[in-house]
């Protein structure tokens, strides 16, 4: 058996019941073998059983009032992966399915994707299994603010910088950011994707679906190709749906799909800015169904229970969750035209549809490497927290589209120099891991 196998086996047999956590971490590891090989010193140092570890994992209770005055009890967790580039750095997510194996996945991931920035980030996630749908507004400050009172001992602007994830947006930010401050009585950037008055930065929202359409256009740049003129589905309708749409119709394409956990609406017609404001107000203040999409505009059909994938188009944006592409579907959308996926989401295609992707040779973004441009902006943020200044969004969106081009090139060339030439899953996984293994093997056993 090969050290690389012999680690997996460790891994399954270590963080039993964990399936994300081992699909993330076989997907990294099946890259490196060619790597092993060429820096055998990997291996001495036993760097892939240390990266696949956590240093650190924090789990605690989050007791909390309903507003019928009922005691409420939910987990909470922070996963720190892997300080070896910066200070922990990855989101927070409250969804009733959030358990330890989700969150390592996402920690792994972030560790990697981080890496690629550029930035000096490390890797970590944490979050909830509370679920804010549903809840009033007191109801998820008064969890909020028990969540944060566990956590704060375990973050800081130099040590573990969270940010949002699924289930939390501006207003949970703006409770933990507010108890935070409360209880350390100072006021410093430990929280990412805070409003512009109070130390955010412009274009944070829109930065992961800006990023994973910027991402599409490098590699449809490497074919002499742009996202003009292209049909495209984007599956979810949460902030990286949105800003994906917003980012594909201003360099001319258009996008004829949304979804949520309900079901999908096709748009024949395409969702102009008209029709993404009203997602906006449904989803982000309304907080409703994507349905009602489909009874406010005449020509969408909704399609109960199904996800985008049998819609015909040239681009694909998966932008929900993990695992929502199947090798059935990623088959369909080979077999109905699509030529480009860039995933918006962490992990949303599984390995059969990986596989399926890879064969085809098309055009295949993964999500360490096409959704970064989230954290990226949230390094950006720090930055301009530690400089206490603000930079302009034409700005930002230069140094967004700057690093997206990078981490293209950073994956392209890692492919290209490791024999898998086009292979930009291959091509992520080795340039992030090579730069964290690096900075290890630098920093002693620690």
């Amino acid at each position: 058996m090969s050290y690389v196998s012999d680690v997996m086996e460790q891994v399954v047999a270590r963080n039993e019941g964990e399936r994300e956590f081992h699909q993330a971490v076989r997907e990294v590891l099946d890259s490196l073998e060619p790597v092993i090989e060429r820096h055998p010193e990997y291996q001495e140092y036993l760097i892939l059983e240390r990266i696949t570890e956590p240093e650190r994992v924090i789990m605690f209770r989050v007791p909390w009032f309903d507003d019928k005055g009922r005691v409420q009890v939910n987990r909470g967790f922070r996963i720190e992966m892997n300080s070896a580039i910066g200070p922990y750095k990855g989101g927070l997510r409250f969804h009733p399915t959030v358990n330890l194996g989700i969150l390592k996945f996402l920690a792994f991931e972030q560790v990697f994707k981080n890496s690629l920035t550029t930035l000096p980030m490390g890797g970590g996630k944490g979050g909830s299994d509370f679920d804010p749908k549903g809840k009033s507004d007191n109801e998820v400050m008064r969890f909020c603010q028990s969540f944060m009172t566990e956590l704060f001992r375990h973050i800081g602007p130099d040590t573990d910088v969270p940010a949002g994830d699924i289930g939390v947006g501006g207003r949970e930010i703006g409770f933990l950011f507010g108890q935070y401050k409360r209880i350390r009585n100072e006021f410093t950037g430990v929280i990412t994707g805070k409003a512009l008055s109070w130390g955010g930065s412009l274009i944070r929202p829109e930065a992961t679906g800006y990023g994973t359409t910027y991402f599409a256009e490098e590699m449809l740049a490497t074919r002499n190709d742009s996202i003009k003129g292209k049909v495209c589905t984007v599956s979810g309708s949460g902030n990286v749906a949105q800003y994906t749409v917003e980012k594909i119709n201003e360099l001319g394409g258009k996008v004829v799909s949304l979804s949520d956990s309900h079901g999908t609406i096709y748009d024949p017609e395409g969702i102009n800015a008209e029709k993404l404001a009203f997602v906006l107000e449904l989803k982000n203040v309304k907080r409703g169904r994507i349905r009602e999409y489909a009874d406010k505009f005449p020509g969408v059909e909704y399609r109960q229970g199904q996800r985008p994938w049998s819609i015909k188009c040239d681009c694909a944006f998966p932008s929900a969750t993990q695992n929502e592409i199947s090798g059935a579907d990623a088959k369909t959308l080979i077999d109905n035209g699509c030529f480009v996926i860039s995933e918006g989401a962490n992990m949303p295609t599984d390995p059969e549809g990986v596989e399926v992707f890879l064969d085809s040779k098309i055009l295949f973004g993964p999500g360490k490497a096409a959704n970064a441009g989230g954290v990226a902006v949230s390094g950006l943020e720090m930055s301009q927290n530690s400089l206490r200044l603000s930079w302009t969004r034409e700005e930002v969106d230069q140094r967004l589209k700057d690093i997206m081009k990078s981490i293209h090139n950073q994956s392209y060339e890692a492919a290209e120099e490791y024999g898998m030439k086009g292979n930009l899953v291959a091509g992520a996984n080795i340039a992030g891991f090579i730069k964290v293994a690096d900075a290890m093997m630098q920093q002693g056993l620690v």
